[in-house]
C-alpha cells in the first residue's frame, strides 16, 4: 500500500483531540471552579510556549549573538517577561550557548525582571555544553552571592565536566559544595556525583570513587549499588557487575525492582536476552512486580532481535499486570513492528494509542521515520515529518529534524535538507553540532562551499565549536579553490571560541 493511499494517514493523523481529550478527562470528576482555573493555567502556558517560539524563532534568524540585544529591544518583549517564559527560551536555547548568555543578560537588565535558580541552571547548561567553565563558574558564584545557588547547580557542572571528559574537575564539583559554598554532603549527593559519572561513560572513575568514600564518609544504600549495576551493565562488563551484585547482597541489600531492571537493561544490551527473560521470571516468583520500564526494556531488546511474537506477550502482560500502560511501552511495541518490517502493524499501534489518550508523541514518529529511511523510503518519511507538525503533541523537535536533514544530506537532495533546515528555524528550533556537521559535509561535497561557509559562520555564530573532522574537510576544498584567507578568517574564530574565557 502507497503511503498516500494509507487510509491511517489520510483520516486519522490529521485529529487533533490527544492531549484535550486527556485535559478532558482530568476535569471529568472537579468542580466548575477548578476546571477554569485548570483550562486558564493550561492556556497561559499555551501562550508562554508561542511567545518562547516566537523568541527563539527571532534569535534564529538574527545568526549572531553581538546583534541580538538591539534586535529584542526593539521588539518590546520587556512587558511579557517571566520566569516561565525566559526559562522556556533558555531550554530551547539549549544549543547556542553564547545566544543564550546574551539573551540571559538582556532579561536580566529589564528592572522588573530576576532570574530563578532554574533559569541559571539552564543557563550553565547550555554554556557547559561548549565547555566554558570559567563563565559556568562565575555564575555559580553569582547565584551564591544573590542566595540561589542550590545542590542541583553542582549536579550540572558536575555533569558538564564528566562529559567532557573532565573527571577529575567533575568530582571536583561536588566536594566544593562542602568546601567552598559551604553546603552539607549527604548520601544523596554522594549517589548523584556516582550517576553523573556513570552516565557519562566513566563508571570506573564511580567505581574508584565508591571504594574511597564508602564506610569512610557515606554508607552506600541500595541506590548507590544499583547506580553501579547499571555503569558496569552499560559497559557490558559482567564479571564487575556480578561483583557489585554480590557486595550488595554480603551487605545485607536485597536486589529491588529497579535493581533487576538495570540488570534486565545490561543483558538486552549484550544481546543475551534469555538470560534477560530469566531475570524477569526470577523476579517475578519472588513477588517483585515489574514496572512499565522494565516491560519497556524487555519490549525494546525482543523487537530490536526481531523477536516480534516474544515482545508483542510482553506487552500483553504489561496490559494484564494491572500496570498502567505508558507511551514509552506503546513506543516500543511500535518500534518492535518497525524491527520487523511490519510497518502498516506499527501504524495501527499508534491509532491505538490514539484511541486511549496516550500519546503518539514526537518520539512515536521518530522511531517510525528511522526505520523508513532505513529502508529508503525517502518519500514516506517526509510525508509522516509533514503530518507531524499537524497533529497536537507531534510536533517535531531538534532530533526529528536532524533525522531528517540526514536523510537528504545522504541522499543528496540539499535542496530539501535546506527546505526542512528554513522549517525548523521557522519553529524557533535550534540546530545542533550534530545536525550543523552533516549539513556543512554534504554542501561542501556538493561543491556549494559558499554555502557551507555561511552555516560554518552561522555555527560559530551560535557558539558551536565544529568538529576538528569537519574544519578539516571544509579546508580541503577551500585550499582547492585557493581560499587561503577564508580558511585563516574561521581559524581565528574557532581558535577564539575554544578559548576558556567567555566575556559575560
Amino acid at each position: 500500500m502507497g503511503f498516500l493511499s494509507n487510509p491511517f494517514f489520510n483520516t486519522r493523523i490529521l485529529q487533533k483531540p490527544t492531549i484535550f481529550r486527556v485535559q478532558i478527562l482530568k476535569f471529568c470528576n472537579v468542580s466548575h471552579g477548578e476546571m477554569t482555573s485548570s483550562l486558564n493555567a493550561f492556556n497561559e502556558d499555551a501562550k508562554t510556549t508561542q511567545e518562547a517560539e516566537n523568541i527563539c524563532s527571532l534569535v534564529s534568524k538574527i545568526g549572531d549573538s553581538r546583534n541580538l540585544d538591539t534586535v529584542l529591544n526593539s521588539a518590546n518583549l520587556t512587558d511579557s517577561l517571566s520566569p516561565n517564559l525566559v526559562l522556556q527560551v533558555l531550554k530551547k536555547l539549549n544549543n547556542a550557548g553564547t545566544m543564550a548568555l546574551t539573551f540571559f543578560r538582556w532579561a536580566e537588565n529589564n528592572r522588573r525582571f530576576q532570574h530563578t535558580p532554574e533559569s541559571y541552571n539552564a543557563l550553565i547548561e547550555s554554556l557547559g555544553k561548549i565547555k566554558q567553565f570559567k563563565m559556568v563558574w562565575s555564575l555559580v558564584d553569582e547565584m551564591n552571592v544573590k542566595g540561589l545557588l542550590c545542590k542541583d547547580t553542582f549536579a550540572l557542572v558536575s555533569r558538564r565536566f564528566a562529559r567532557a571528559r573532565r573527571v577529575k574537575e567533575a568530582i571536583g564539583a561536588f566536594e566544593k559544595m562542602e568546601s567552598k559554598y559551604g553546603m552539607k554532603l549527604e548520601l544523596q549527593d554522594f549517589n548523584r556525583l556516582l550517576d553523573t559519572l556513570s552516565k557519562s561513560r566513566h563508571v570506573e572513575n564511580a567505581q574508584e570513587v565508591f571504594d574511597k568514600w564508602t564506610k569512610r564518609r557515606f554508607t552506600p544504600d541500595i541506590k548507590s549499588y544499583t547506580i553501579l549495576l547499571e555503569g558496569w551493565g552499560q559497559e557490558c562488563n559482567f564479571l564487575r557487575l556480578d561483583e557489585v551484585y554480590r557486595e550488595m547482597k554480603e551487605d545485607g541489600l536485597e536486589p529491588d525492582v529497579f535493581s533487576y531492571g538495570i540488570m534486565i537493561n545490561a543483558y538486552c544490551k549484550a544481546k543475551k536476552f534469555d538470560q534477560a527473560v530469566k531475570l524477569y521470571h526470577e523476579m517475578e516468583m519472588k513477588n517483585i512486580k515489574a514496572t512499565p520500564h522494565v516491560y519497556c526494556t524487555l519490549i525494546n531488546g525482543l523487537g530490536s532481535e526481531k523477536r516480534l511474537n516474544e515482545a508483542i506477550e510482553f506487552f500483553e502482560l504489561c496490559k494484564g499486570s494491572g500496570c498502567e500502560i505508558e507511551v514509552p511501552t506503546y513506543n516500543a511495541l511500535v518500534g518492535a513492528y518497525c524491527w520487523s518490517s511490519r510497518i502498516q502493524d506499527a501504524y495501527r499501534v499508534v491509532d491505538e494509542m490514539r484511541k486511549c489518550g496516550l500519546g503518539p508523541n514526537a518520539r512515536t514518529y521518530d522511531i517510525i521515520l528511522h526505520h523508513l529511511i532505513k529502508r529508503q523510503k525517502t518519500d514516506e518519511a517526509y510525508s509522516v515529518f509533514l503530518k507531524m507538525n499537524e497533529e497536537v503533541g507531534c510536533e517535531p523537535t531538534a532530533s526529528t529534524h536532524e533525522i531528517m536533514v540526514r536523510m537528504f544530506c545522504s541522499k543528496g537532495r540539499t535542496d530539501m535538507a535546506l527546505r526542512v533546515w528554513d522549517q525548523m528555524k521557522t519553529r524557533g528550533v535550534l540546530p545542533g553540532m550534530h545536525m550543523f556537521s552533516a549539513l556543512i559535509n554534504r554542501l561542501c561535497d556538493d561543491g556549494k562551499l559558499d554555502y557551507a561557509c555561511k552555516y560554518l559562520q552561522e555555527m560559530l555564530d551560535m557558539g558551536i565549536s565544529p568538529p576538528d573532522r569537519l574544519f578539516k574537510n571544509l579546508k580541503q576544498f577551500l585550499l582547492k579553490e585557493g581560499r587561503e584567507d577564508v580558511i585563516i578568517i574561521f581559524a581565528h574564530q574557532i581558535e577564539k571560541l575554544r578559548k576558556p574565557l567567555l566575556v559575560g
